[in-house]
Protein backbone atom coordinates (compact mmCIF):
# COMPACT_ATOMS: atom_id res chain seq x y z
CA UNK A 1 0.00 0.00 0.00
CA UNK A 2 1.55 3.06 -0.85
CA UNK A 3 1.79 6.12 1.63
CA UNK A 4 -0.78 8.62 1.26
CA UNK A 5 -0.09 12.27 -0.56
CA UNK A 6 1.20 14.71 1.68
CA UNK A 7 -1.88 17.30 2.17
CA UNK A 8 -1.20 20.62 0.60
CA UNK A 9 -0.55 23.52 2.72
CA UNK A 10 -0.70 21.90 6.21
CA UNK A 11 2.66 22.55 8.59
CA UNK A 12 5.20 19.85 8.11
CA UNK A 13 4.67 18.92 12.11
CA UNK A 14 1.16 18.93 11.78
CA UNK A 15 0.32 14.99 12.06
CA UNK A 16 -1.97 14.56 10.03
CA UNK A 17 0.09 16.48 6.96
CA UNK A 18 0.81 12.82 5.52
CA UNK A 19 -3.46 11.92 5.02
CA UNK A 20 -4.94 10.41 7.34
CA UNK A 21 -4.45 6.38 8.63
CA UNK A 22 -8.19 4.93 8.85
CA UNK A 23 -6.94 1.93 10.35
CA UNK A 24 -4.74 3.06 13.11
CA UNK A 25 -7.80 5.55 13.78
CA UNK A 26 -10.24 2.96 13.82
CA UNK A 27 -8.12 0.96 16.19
CA UNK A 28 -8.25 3.18 18.86
CA UNK A 29 -11.97 4.65 18.38
CA UNK A 30 -14.36 1.52 17.05
CA UNK A 31 -16.80 3.87 16.71
CA UNK A 32 -15.48 5.63 13.82
CA UNK A 33 -15.79 2.34 11.76
CA UNK A 34 -19.55 2.77 10.79
CA UNK A 35 -19.10 6.25 9.21
CA UNK A 36 -15.91 5.12 6.69
CA UNK A 37 -17.05 5.68 3.41
CA UNK A 38 -15.46 4.49 0.52
CA UNK A 39 -13.80 8.06 -1.79
CA UNK A 40 -14.47 8.43 -5.71
CA UNK A 41 -10.55 7.58 -5.46
CA UNK A 42 -10.96 4.31 -3.88
CA UNK A 43 -9.39 5.54 -0.54
CA UNK A 44 -10.91 5.34 3.20
CA UNK A 45 -12.69 8.59 3.88
CA UNK A 46 -16.26 10.19 5.61
CA UNK A 47 -18.58 12.32 4.34
CA UNK A 48 -17.99 15.55 6.14
CA UNK A 49 -21.38 16.51 5.38
CA UNK A 50 -22.51 14.18 8.42
CA UNK A 51 -21.98 16.03 11.38
CA UNK A 52 -22.24 12.76 14.12
CA UNK A 53 -18.96 11.61 11.30
CA UNK A 54 -17.39 14.76 11.38
CA UNK A 55 -17.42 14.53 15.87
CA UNK A 56 -16.64 10.50 15.47
CA UNK A 57 -13.64 11.64 12.89
CA UNK A 58 -12.44 13.98 15.68
CA UNK A 59 -13.00 11.71 18.69
CA UNK A 60 -10.31 9.42 16.91
CA UNK A 61 -7.63 12.20 16.26
CA UNK A 62 -7.50 13.53 19.40
CA UNK A 63 -6.95 9.89 20.47
CA UNK A 64 -4.87 8.65 18.28
CA UNK A 65 -2.54 11.96 17.63
CA UNK A 66 -2.81 13.81 21.13
CA UNK A 67 -4.01 10.49 23.71
CA UNK A 68 -7.49 12.68 24.44
CA UNK A 69 -10.12 10.20 25.94
CA UNK A 70 -13.32 10.78 26.37
CA UNK A 71 -13.87 13.51 24.04
CA UNK A 72 -17.19 14.60 23.45
CA UNK A 73 -19.21 17.43 23.34
CA UNK A 74 -22.85 18.51 23.74
CA UNK A 75 -25.50 18.67 20.68
CA UNK A 76 -25.24 22.15 18.89
CA UNK A 77 -21.78 22.98 20.18
CA UNK A 78 -18.62 23.65 16.93
CA UNK A 79 -17.36 20.53 15.96
CA UNK A 80 -13.69 22.13 15.03
CA UNK A 81 -11.41 20.84 12.16
CA UNK A 82 -8.13 19.11 14.06
CA UNK A 83 -5.81 19.40 11.24
CA UNK A 84 -6.92 23.01 11.02
CA UNK A 85 -6.47 23.92 15.08
CA UNK A 86 -3.22 21.95 14.89
CA UNK A 87 -2.15 24.39 12.12
CA UNK A 88 -2.54 27.01 14.29
CA UNK A 89 -0.39 25.66 17.30
CA UNK A 90 1.89 24.61 15.33
CA UNK A 91 2.52 28.28 13.68
CA UNK A 92 2.02 30.20 16.75
CA UNK A 93 4.99 28.02 18.36
CA UNK A 94 7.02 28.77 15.37
CA UNK A 95 6.22 32.51 15.97
CA UNK A 96 7.22 32.25 19.16
CA UNK A 97 11.06 30.23 18.06
CA UNK A 98 11.37 33.73 16.80
CA UNK A 99 11.56 34.88 20.21
CA UNK A 100 14.03 31.99 21.19
CA UNK A 101 16.80 31.93 18.94
CA UNK A 102 15.00 29.91 16.74
CA UNK A 103 13.97 27.14 19.34
CA UNK A 104 10.56 26.59 19.84
CA UNK A 105 9.88 27.43 24.16
CA UNK A 106 8.25 24.55 25.41
CA UNK A 107 7.06 22.81 28.84
CA UNK A 108 4.87 24.46 32.04
CA UNK A 109 7.06 27.97 31.09
CA UNK A 110 5.26 29.00 28.56
CA UNK A 111 1.59 29.57 29.71
CA UNK A 112 -1.32 30.48 26.70
CA UNK A 113 -4.22 32.48 26.61
CA UNK A 114 -7.07 30.62 24.46
CA UNK A 115 -9.87 33.34 24.36
CA UNK A 116 -13.02 31.25 23.63
CA UNK A 117 -11.92 27.95 24.61
CA UNK A 118 -15.47 26.78 23.80
CA UNK A 119 -16.86 23.25 24.94
CA UNK A 120 -14.26 20.96 23.04
CA UNK A 121 -11.08 22.87 24.56
CA UNK A 122 -9.08 21.60 20.77
CA UNK A 123 -6.33 24.46 21.51
CA UNK A 124 -5.43 23.44 24.82
CA UNK A 125 -6.12 19.60 24.45
CA UNK A 126 -3.44 20.16 21.52
CA UNK A 127 -0.75 22.45 22.76
CA UNK A 128 -0.33 20.88 26.02
CA UNK A 129 0.26 17.66 24.08
CA UNK A 130 2.95 18.85 21.66
CA UNK A 131 4.65 21.12 23.22
CA UNK A 132 3.78 20.54 27.00
CA UNK A 133 2.02 24.34 27.40
CA UNK A 134 -0.27 25.85 29.77
CA UNK A 135 -3.42 27.13 29.21
CA UNK A 136 -5.96 29.38 30.37
CA UNK A 137 -9.31 28.67 28.49
CA UNK A 138 -11.69 31.33 28.86
CA UNK A 139 -15.18 31.48 27.85
CA UNK A 140 -18.32 33.95 28.24
CA UNK A 141 -20.63 30.13 27.81
CA UNK A 142 -20.72 28.16 31.00
CA UNK A 143 -21.88 25.10 29.44
CA UNK A 144 -19.19 24.85 27.21
CA UNK A 145 -17.04 25.80 30.09
CA UNK A 146 -18.10 22.83 32.22
CA UNK A 147 -18.39 20.20 29.12
CA UNK A 148 -14.86 21.53 28.84
CA UNK A 149 -13.89 20.75 32.48
CA UNK A 150 -15.68 17.04 32.13
CA UNK A 151 -13.21 16.50 28.64
CA UNK A 152 -9.84 17.59 31.48
CA UNK A 153 -11.37 15.07 34.33
CA UNK A 154 -11.13 12.32 31.74
CA UNK A 155 -7.68 13.03 31.19
CA UNK A 156 -5.30 13.07 34.25
CA UNK A 157 -1.90 13.39 32.25
CA UNK A 158 -3.33 17.16 31.78
CA UNK A 159 -3.48 17.89 35.39
CA UNK A 160 -2.11 21.21 36.29
CA UNK A 161 -1.77 22.17 32.47
CA UNK A 162 -4.89 23.21 31.60
CA UNK A 163 -6.79 25.98 33.56
CA UNK A 164 -10.47 27.56 33.13
CA UNK A 165 -12.21 30.45 33.69
CA UNK A 166 -15.45 32.17 33.26
CA UNK A 167 -15.73 35.72 31.62
CA UNK A 168 -19.21 37.08 32.60
CA UNK A 169 -19.21 40.08 30.84
CA UNK A 170 -19.99 39.15 27.18
CA UNK A 171 -18.39 43.33 25.58
CA UNK A 172 -15.58 42.38 27.40
CA UNK A 173 -12.27 40.03 26.12
CA UNK A 174 -9.11 41.04 27.91
CA UNK A 175 -10.75 43.39 30.17
CA UNK A 176 -10.89 42.66 33.35
CA UNK A 177 -9.96 39.08 32.90
CA UNK A 178 -6.36 38.54 34.00
CA UNK A 179 -5.33 38.30 37.71
CA UNK A 180 -2.60 39.87 39.79
CA UNK A 181 1.12 38.54 38.26
CA UNK A 182 -0.48 36.54 35.32
CA UNK A 183 1.20 36.99 32.26
CA UNK A 184 1.16 35.02 29.27
CA UNK A 185 3.43 34.43 26.41
CA UNK A 186 0.93 33.58 23.79
CA UNK A 187 -3.03 34.32 23.38
CA UNK A 188 -5.21 32.66 20.61
CA UNK A 189 -8.72 32.65 19.43
CA UNK A 190 -11.10 31.50 17.04
CA UNK A 191 -13.50 34.62 17.20
CA UNK A 192 -17.06 34.27 15.84
CA UNK A 193 -17.04 34.83 12.03
CA UNK A 194 -20.52 36.04 11.35
CA UNK A 195 -22.47 39.17 11.71
CA UNK A 196 -25.78 37.10 12.07
CA UNK A 197 -27.78 33.81 12.24
CA UNK A 198 -28.49 34.77 8.43
CA UNK A 199 -25.18 34.86 7.55
CA UNK A 200 -24.51 31.13 9.38
CA UNK A 201 -27.14 30.21 7.38
CA UNK A 202 -26.06 31.34 3.83
CA UNK A 203 -22.67 29.95 5.00
CA UNK A 204 -24.26 26.21 5.43
CA UNK A 205 -26.24 26.51 1.61
CA UNK A 206 -23.50 27.49 -0.18
CA UNK A 207 -21.26 24.43 1.79
CA UNK A 208 -24.41 21.92 0.51
CA UNK A 209 -24.29 23.45 -2.89
CA UNK A 210 -20.49 22.45 -3.46
CA UNK A 211 -21.55 19.19 -1.75
CA UNK A 212 -24.52 18.76 -4.22
CA UNK A 213 -26.46 17.57 -1.11
CA UNK A 214 -30.32 17.37 -1.26
CA UNK A 215 -30.84 20.60 0.76
CA UNK A 216 -28.69 22.58 -2.36
CA UNK A 217 -31.90 22.64 -4.41
CA UNK A 218 -34.46 25.59 -3.38
CA UNK A 219 -37.19 24.09 -1.99
CA UNK A 220 -35.72 20.78 -0.86
CA UNK A 221 -37.23 18.79 1.89
CA UNK A 222 -33.57 18.36 3.79
CA UNK A 223 -32.24 21.67 4.47
CA UNK A 224 -28.67 22.52 4.69
CA UNK A 225 -27.05 21.80 8.25
CA UNK A 226 -23.66 22.98 9.58
CA UNK A 227 -21.54 20.22 9.80
CA UNK A 228 -19.10 21.48 12.11
CA UNK A 229 -21.92 22.98 14.11
CA UNK A 230 -21.89 25.85 16.68
CA UNK A 231 -24.48 27.77 18.60
CA UNK A 232 -24.58 31.91 18.41
CA UNK A 233 -21.59 32.83 20.65
CA UNK A 234 -19.06 30.72 18.94
CA UNK A 235 -20.45 31.61 15.46
CA UNK A 236 -21.64 35.05 15.75
CA UNK A 237 -21.34 38.67 16.78
CA UNK A 238 -22.66 42.05 16.17
CA UNK A 239 -20.06 42.81 13.21
CA UNK A 240 -18.89 39.77 13.08
CA UNK A 241 -14.61 38.93 13.05
CA UNK A 242 -13.40 42.13 12.11
CA UNK A 243 -15.46 44.16 14.87
CA UNK A 244 -14.66 41.35 17.45
CA UNK A 245 -10.49 41.38 16.44
CA UNK A 246 -10.90 44.88 16.33
CA UNK A 247 -11.99 45.13 19.74
CA UNK A 248 -9.53 42.78 20.89
CA UNK A 249 -6.94 45.08 19.81
CA UNK A 250 -8.30 47.59 21.31
CA UNK A 251 -8.67 45.86 24.75
CA UNK A 252 -5.22 44.27 24.42
CA UNK A 253 -3.31 47.99 24.18
CA UNK A 254 -4.73 48.02 27.82
CA UNK A 255 -2.24 45.18 28.79
CA UNK A 256 0.43 45.46 26.24
CA UNK A 257 3.35 43.75 28.64
CA UNK A 258 0.87 41.08 29.68
CA UNK A 259 0.79 38.95 26.50
CA UNK A 260 4.16 38.55 24.34
CA UNK A 261 2.08 37.66 20.94
CA UNK A 262 -1.70 38.52 20.96
CA UNK A 263 -2.81 36.40 17.80
CA UNK A 264 -6.76 35.76 16.33
CA UNK A 265 -7.49 33.37 13.19
CA UNK A 266 -8.65 35.70 10.31
CA UNK A 267 -11.17 33.88 8.18
CA UNK A 268 -12.20 36.31 5.58
CA UNK A 269 -9.29 37.46 3.37
CA UNK A 270 -11.04 40.92 3.15
CA UNK A 271 -11.22 41.71 6.47
CA UNK A 272 -7.15 42.06 6.87
CA UNK A 273 -6.98 45.51 5.12
CA UNK A 274 -9.27 46.70 8.32
CA UNK A 275 -7.68 44.96 11.22
CA UNK A 276 -3.96 46.04 9.98
CA UNK A 277 -5.46 49.72 10.01
CA UNK A 278 -6.92 48.97 13.84
CA UNK A 279 -3.61 47.38 14.52
CA UNK A 280 -1.78 50.90 13.05
CA UNK A 281 -4.17 53.03 15.74
CA UNK A 282 -3.46 51.04 18.70
CA UNK A 283 0.51 51.61 17.59
CA UNK A 284 1.53 48.44 18.23
CA UNK A 285 5.64 47.49 17.76
CA UNK A 286 5.05 44.57 15.70
CA UNK A 287 2.48 42.52 13.85
CA UNK A 288 2.74 39.83 11.23
CA UNK A 289 -0.17 37.87 8.89
CA UNK A 290 1.07 34.77 9.00
CA UNK A 291 -0.90 31.96 5.86
CA UNK A 292 -2.06 28.99 6.55
CA UNK A 293 -3.82 26.33 4.24
CA UNK A 294 -5.63 23.25 4.54
CA UNK A 295 -6.43 21.39 1.36
CA UNK A 296 -8.13 23.79 -0.94
CA UNK A 297 -9.15 26.46 2.23
CA UNK A 298 -6.61 29.24 2.61
CA UNK A 299 -7.12 31.01 5.80
CA UNK A 300 -4.55 32.88 8.23
CA UNK A 301 -4.21 34.37 11.46
CA UNK A 302 -2.68 37.67 13.00
CA UNK A 303 -0.45 38.46 15.22
CA UNK A 304 0.73 41.39 17.30
CA UNK A 305 3.14 42.40 20.24
CA UNK A 306 3.46 45.64 22.08
CA UNK A 307 7.09 44.73 23.09
CA UNK A 308 10.04 45.73 21.00
CA UNK A 309 13.08 43.39 20.64
CA UNK A 310 14.50 44.27 23.70
CA UNK A 311 11.42 43.50 25.73
CA UNK A 312 11.34 40.05 24.54
CA UNK A 313 14.79 39.23 24.92
CA UNK A 314 14.25 40.69 29.03
CA UNK A 315 11.04 38.01 28.60
CA UNK A 316 12.93 35.03 26.96
CA UNK A 317 16.06 35.29 29.94
CA UNK A 318 13.63 35.27 33.04
CA UNK A 319 10.99 32.98 31.89
CA UNK A 320 12.01 30.43 29.42
CA UNK A 321 15.63 29.56 30.29
CA UNK A 322 14.18 28.33 33.01
CA UNK A 323 11.84 26.36 31.98
CA UNK A 324 11.39 22.73 32.43
CA UNK A 325 12.83 20.46 28.95
CA UNK A 326 9.82 19.03 27.57
CA UNK A 327 10.33 16.24 25.20
CA UNK A 328 6.59 15.43 23.58
CA UNK A 329 5.75 11.40 23.74
CA UNK A 330 3.74 9.36 21.38
CA UNK A 331 0.20 9.80 22.46
CA UNK A 332 -1.18 7.19 24.46
CA UNK A 333 -3.77 5.01 22.44
CA UNK A 334 -6.80 5.05 24.67
CA UNK A 335 -8.32 1.35 25.38
CA UNK A 336 -11.17 0.50 22.44
CA UNK A 337 -13.49 0.38 24.80
CA UNK A 338 -13.44 3.77 25.75
CA UNK A 339 -14.91 4.85 22.25
CA UNK A 340 -16.86 2.09 21.40
CA UNK A 341 -19.98 2.81 23.43
CA UNK A 342 -20.12 6.66 21.61
CA UNK A 343 -22.73 6.94 18.95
Amino acid sequence: MTAPAQKPGLHPRNKNAAGYDFAALTAVAPGLVKYVITTKAGTPGIDFANPAAVKAFNRALLALHYGIKGWEIPAGYLCPPIPGRADYIHHAADLLATCNKKTIPTGAGVRVLDIGVGANCVYPLIGAAEYGWQFLGVDIDETALANAQMILGKNEQLTGMIELRHQPVWENIFTGLLRSGENFELSMCNPPFHNSPDDVHAVSQRKWNNLNKPGAKKGAVQQPRLNFGGGGTELWCNGGERAFVKNMIEQSSGIPKRVMWFTSLISKAENVEHIEAALKKAKVVDSRIIAMAQGQKQSRFVAWTFMGNGDREKWRRERWQSSAHFTPSPAPAPTPTDDAAQP
